[in-house]
């Protein structure tokens, strides 16, 4: 995969360190890839190899006085590294998206989904409460998420977590970002709507060209929805390549070694009759 102009999120030579009470401690060094115009790139590795703390690079939602990055990200050629807060908030939602692991802490359990969905597009856009409604509606039902006017009138709390992740999706995608990156985002659901959640995000992609990033440990989730693949250890890139040629022919040990252990939940997604 090579890093180019032609990326739509480019990051080149990211280093990460964190200060600690004995000097500074490096998270993730080296680290280079792009990701192309409605290309789904998969961020593998096990818990604690850098891909979250590489994703939040990206958003730019370190502790500045922690930490210290380096390197160059950019975003349809935007330089973000070492962007003011004030300027960072403007792109995060609208250019950029982000999915989390657990959905219910992207919502606020005392307000309607609605609300929260209306308030999100209008912190970015001139619009007014009754087209943002209107807009939060089209984009539900552009990706089949049925009984919108219902789903905007409950809170959080009345919504199982599946369904709570593909109206977060809904959220991301309304603004047509550029890039989504979703991290973790069917790690806490069950396997049915594991698969209902990761076809909404490939709808997403065909329908409004957006580029993913999808972190996940789950070498079953990367297989069937990436492109392309990077496996992380230790803080590096130990792999890249494209999706195919990973699973056929891996090249480092520990990409090997996360194949053999993989789960092999995934077999059974083509006996879901449900499609979005």
């Amino acid at each position: 995969m090579d890093v180019n102009e032609r990326d739509i999120l480019n990051v080149k030579d990211l280093h990460v360190q964190v200060t600690t009470e004995v000097g500074f401690s490096t998270l993730v060094q080296d680290i280079n890839f792009g990701i192309k115009k409605g290309r789904i790139l998969g961020l593998v590795g096990e818990s604690g190899s850098g891909k979250t703390v590489t994703s939040m690079s990206i958003l730019q939602l370190h502790d500045k006085k922690k930490m210290d990055i380096r390197g160059s990200i950019t975003l349809q050629g935007k330089e973000l590294n070492g962007l003011e807060n004030k300027e960072m908030r403007k792109i995060r939602g609208k250019d950029i998206a982000f999915i989390m692991q657990n959905p219910m802490n992207a919502f606020t359990p005392v307000f309607t989904i609605g609300h929260q969905f209306v308030e999100t597009i209008r912190s970015h856009t001139t619009l007014k409460k009754k087209q943002a409604k209107e807009l939060a509606i089209d984009v539900m039902k552009s990706i089949n998420l049925q009984d919108s006017d219902k789903i905007l009138k409950n809170y959080p709390f009345e919504l199982s977590g599946g369904m709570l992740q593909r109206v977060m999706i809904a959220m991301a995608a309304c603004l047509n970002p550029s890039v989504i990156i979703a991290d973790e985002p069917t790690t806490a659901l069950d396997l049915h709507s594991q698969s209902l959640v990761l076809r909404l995000l490939d709808k997403v992609r065909s329908e409004y060209g957006t580029s993913i990033l999808l972190i996940s440990h789950d070498l079953g989730v990367i297989s069937e929805m990436a492109d392309d693949v990077i496996v992380m250890q230790h803080g590096r890139i130990v792999e890249a390549a494209n999706v195919l040629e990973l699973f056929d022919n891996p090249q480092h040990e520990y990409t090997k070694k996360l194949l053999r252990t993989r789960p092999t939940l995934y077999s059974q997604k083509q006996s879901y009759t449900y499609m979005l």
